[in-house]
């Protein structure tokens, strides 16, 4: 295997003028804690996103030389990490919410299902055997089906993303960091 190509993999590089343009700038937070750039963290999430899931990250960031001892002494490597530890827990947070909201649709879909196949097999007796009292039955399961819609989608769709988000937030907080001079 190409040794160059060996090294480049799970790389993404971040070149800037200047560590302004990492963080936002209107964040008060201390240092370590602020947050980063959008423009910044977009370009970071994105190309994180196309490199392969199974590799781990790293990360350089290009800065004039003036500016490598004072990224230094500011932690901003510290601060990466921080950031992207932070955005990982609240992604595991909202999926947490997410399965906690699809035990909620369940336990109200399940009783809905219940009682709409119970109504839709108490009114055939009760109508009779005619057109309306078959529409009546069937519309009963479906609203039944319906209302259990919502949490078996939760269940087997919706989750996904909100997983491939806190695990790539957990990948960049592990990531690999490096501050280093421009390359003229």
């Amino acid at each position: 295997m190409d040794d160059t190509l060996h090294s480049t993999r799970g790389l993404i590089e971040v070149r800037v003028e200047g560590l302004n343009q990492l963080f936002n700038s209107l964040d008060p937070s201390p240092f370590r804690n602020r947050d980063l750039d959008h423009d910044a963290e977009a370009h970071i999430i994105d190309w994180a996103r196309e490199l392969p899931a199974d590799i781990p990250l790293r990360l350089n960031i290009y800065l004039p030389p003036t500016e490598i001892d004072f990224a230094a002494s500011r932690g901003v490597v510290e601060a990466f990490h921080h950031y992207f530890a932070d955005r990982a827990a609240v992604a595991g947070r909202d999926l947490a919410e997410h399965f906690r909201a699809s035990w909620r649709y369940f336990t109200i879909g399940l009783p809905v299902l219940a009682l709409c196949l119970i109504a839709s097999q108490t009114a055939a007796p009760v109508l009779g055997a005619g057109t309306s009292a078959r529409i009546l039955e069937e519309s009963l399961i479906i609203v039944g089906w319906v209302a259990n819609w919502k949490w078996i989608e939760a269940v087997l769709y919706d989750w996904w993303p909100l997983k491939r988000r806190r695990d790539l937030y957990q990948r960049l907080a592990a990531a690999t960091i490096e501050i280093l001079p421009v390359q003229s």
